[in-house]
């Protein structure tokens, strides 16, 4: 009978372990889409693509955490007063999913 609870446990918490891992994949294509949408592209590189004008974002995840990324998506000035970052209209959940998907660039 343990060996069943202890067996039913392990199988729920890898079962949240999956969703979450899915939610989280959705949540980077969704910043990837609000990259391409809010047109990041056309001063910051990832990889191939982009134009090398400001900050090259490749492996911005590993250099910042979401905290970070986030405060800087709502306000970049906030962060650094010296930004040339203009203040992009993002609604928070296109924050939370931009900041996701800069997060996984490593």
């Amino acid at each position: 009978m343990i060996r069943r609870s202890i067996l039913l446990l392990a199988l729920i918490g890898l079962m949240v372990s999956c969703v979450q891992a899915q939610d989280r994949g959705a949540l980077v294509a969704k910043g990837q889409t609000v990259f391409r949408d809010q047109g990041c592209y056309g001063c910051h590189t990832v990889g191939a693509m982009g134009t090398p004008i400001a900050s090259d974002l490749s492996h911005i995840g590993a250099k910042r955490d979401q905290a970070y990324l986030r405060g800087w998506l709502k306000d970049p000035s906030m962060q650094r007063p010296t930004a040339h970052m203009p203040k992009i209209q993002l609604s928070d959940k296109e924050v939370e999913a931009l900041a996701t998907y800069l997060g996984s660039l490593r």
